[in-house]
């Protein structure tokens, strides 16, 4: 006989039996220490307006209120706090159609109310009007598809070693963010939600939101400040974003051109005066043209040479000079420089005696050829050794082609070798460069010269330079005078093209920065200089240097309103904001504000506050755009981006 199975009851013992393997299991599992066991503090003394864990003390605070106006990196503050804070942003995408009839409720609202007023006679309220143009906006910009609708919240907590420093570290936060006017308060009675907020865990217990579209949503971007911070160079200032400073070696980019644009009084030459300073004590030559004297005492300070230019002065630079030594045989095998003089003269006469038709620049061509010649200097590097003509002997040159254009071209050029001008440009070369810090002035030139005495000395310093390579700065100061003329202007891009070959930095100054850029001259220089320097801006030019120089709106902001001392520094693919600063001495060597002369004796010795600034670790670090505007409707709206 066979005997049923219980299967019913093999079935519950089973169960028995999992049920005792998972006791098991748990309770194994229960004396293993985990990651949270591990981090887990042994209590945490939850009060009413702080936390307090083991010795250390923690505060939360949430962002209730956000201005109708705010800056792109408005966050920099927070980010660039001297105290440790713990931020976190959570970021929620809301239903557009949800929002869309909000949005239209809202307006209807607002228009009733505009209206209403309207007709009883009544003020409108121009923040009811406001807040309607915003929401007008933001509807068709939501209705296209331009923008999304988000939700955001932003949470701080601060640690600190007791009560006392949480309060005053809290104080000086809401002090931060109410110079933005954005509203920060404590999560009273909801510390541990707070905390808990601000934990790496993704968790929001608060869900105290803001409603931001996608462009506003984008200025609560917390990584937006670059540095160039370098092992090695010299310091150009100070880091407005975060503080850093701006520390590093123009040659050891690409290039070593730099451009400097600004408006008059926006501190480019004071800028740039200490750059050079700074470079010639680390080995830097440094040769300036300085049309309006204002290097004078610094070259006077550093033992430099000073020459300056202009009627009864005995400095003379004779334009028809050659490079009289080449590096290497090699290189004067290759080089032709009497061809590159003869362009350069070209030049030089087409601004010194106006436009020149296609046969008159033969005829000129020709008789340059023949004054070289008739000192014995050919294409044949020896003979470039020979003592080159003078502006004389081309005068006489062209008499004696007995044509009738070349005596018209002679009665051009007589003016500056017998007529008012003579004494000026047919002189034997007496100057040198053999003085590190040298200086050309131009204070004595007259206007209408200026051009043409700018071009000659700098042809003169490019022919030097290629004689001697050394690490070498060129600054340019006033460039616009040479960017007038296409000739004077192609010549300065030739050298920003070439200047690397000859361990050169060319370094060209303007301010007039509408001219400059109109010029694919002035274009081709700025693409060729790796470090560009703005400074404060005139309104009429700013659309322009932002499209050249790819600005979004919130850096036009910062150089409409910069201080003196204050702009954008780009170097390479990085740029800042930067704040020039100089100590002391360095100070009294390079400024040249005109009221400091009249008032020496009333400046303190602390240095003069209006550029020189003593920078110190724990300076906070200041907002520098303030026009962005964000939209803004009785629905809460976000901070929005620069307009």
């Amino acid at each position: 006989m066979i005997k049923p199975k219980n299967i019913l009851g093999k079935k519950n013992q089973n169960k028995e039996e999992d049920k005792k393997k998972d006791k098991n299991q748990r309770s194994f599992g229960d004396g293993i220490s985990t990651v949270k066991d591990l981090l887990a503090p042994s209590a945490i003394e939850v009060d009413f307006n702080h936390l307090r864990i083991d010795n250390k003390y923690f505060r939360s605070l949430f962002v209730a209120g956000y201005p109708r106006f705010v800056n792109a990196n408005w966050l920099s503050p927070l980010i660039n706090f001297d105290h440790t804070i713990d931020i976190a942003m959570f970021i929620y995408p809301v239903d557009i159609k949800g929002t869309l009839d909000d949005l239209r409720r809202k307006i209807a609202e607002m228009e009733a109310e505009i209206a209403t007023d309207a007709q009883r006679g009544k003020v409108i309220d121009p923040s009811t009007k406001a807040k309607l143009e915003d929401a007008l906006s933001l509807q068709e910009e939501l209705t296209k598809g331009v923008e999304r609708f988000f939700q955001f919240g932003l949470y701080l907590t601060i640690p600190g070693d007791s009560v006392k420093e949480l309060d005053e570290t809290t104080k000086e936060i809401k002090s931060t963010l109410g110079s933005l006017m954005i509203i920060a308060k404590d999560a009273t009675l909801q510390m541990e939600e707070g905390f808990q907020n601000t934990l790496p865990i993704g968790v929001s217990k608060l869900n105290i939101t803001r409603n931001m579209d996608t462009t506003s949503l984008a200025t609560t971007f917390p990584f937006t400040s670059s540095e160039l911070t370098a092992n090695e160079g010299i310091l150009y200032g100070v880091n407005q974003h975060n503080g850093s400073l701006v520390i590093f070696d123009r040659f050891n980019l690409e290039n070593a051109n730099s451009v400097v644009f600004g408006k008059s009084g926006s501190g480019k030459s004071y800028m740039i005066k200490l750059e050079a300073l700074r470079s010639l004590m680390m080995g830097t030559e440094i040769i300036i043209i300085d049309p309006e004297n204002e290097y004078e005492k610094l070259a006077e300070a550093v033992g430099g040479e000073y020459i300056s230019f202009g009627f009864g002065s005995s400095a003379k630079i004779n334009p028809f000079d050659l490079p009289q030594k080449y590096t290497d045989s090699k290189q004067a095998s290759q080089e032709n420089r009497l061809g590159f003089k003869l362009l350069s003269l070209q030049s030089l006469f087409k601004i010194m005696m106006g436009k020149m038709d296609p046969d008159e620049e033969a005829i000129l061509d020709r008789a340059l050829v023949a004054a070289y010649k008739a000192k014995g200097i050919t294409p044949d590097p020896a003979s470039q050794k020979n003592e080159a003509p003078l502006l004389e002997d081309l005068y006489k040159t062209l008499l004696g082609m007995e044509t009738s254009k070349a005596r018209a071209l002679a009665n051009r050029l007589e003016k500056f070798v017998k007529g008012s001008l003579v004494g000026i440009f047919d002189q034997r070369s007496n100057v040198n460069l053999k003085n590190p810090f040298t200086v050309f002035s131009l204070k004595n030139v007259e206007g209408s010269l200026r051009p043409i005495v700018m071009f000659i000395i700098l042809d003169y310093i490019w022919t030097k330079v290629q004689d001697d390579l050394k690490k070498r700065l060129v600054i340019v100061d006033e460039a616009w005078y040479l960017m007038r003329h296409k000739d004077s202007a192609q010549y300065l891009e030739s050298i920003a093209k070439r200047a690397r070959k000859y361990y050169l930095g060319l370094t060209t100054i303007t301010q007039d920065a509408p001219d400059f850029l109109a010029s694919p001259y002035g274009k081709s220089i700025i693409t060729n200089s790796s470090i560009q320097v703005l400074m404060k801006q005139h309104p009429a030019a700013i659309d322009q240097i932002g499209e050249i120089f790819y600005l979004s709106q919130g850096e036009k902001n910062l150089l409409l309103s910069a201080d003196i001392g204050e702009g954008l520094f780009f170097a390479g693919e990085n740029h800042v904001a930067i704040q020039v600063i100089s100590s002391n001495e360095e100070h009294k060597l390079v400024s040249t504000d005109p009221r400091e002369k009249v008032n020496r004796a009333d400046i303190p010795e602390e240095g003069n506050k209006i550029i020189q600034v003593q920078y110190q670790k724990e300076t906070k670090p200041k907002e520098q755009e303030k026009n962005s505007q964000t939209k803004q409707t009785d629905i809460p709206k976000p901070p929005g981006a620069p307009k």
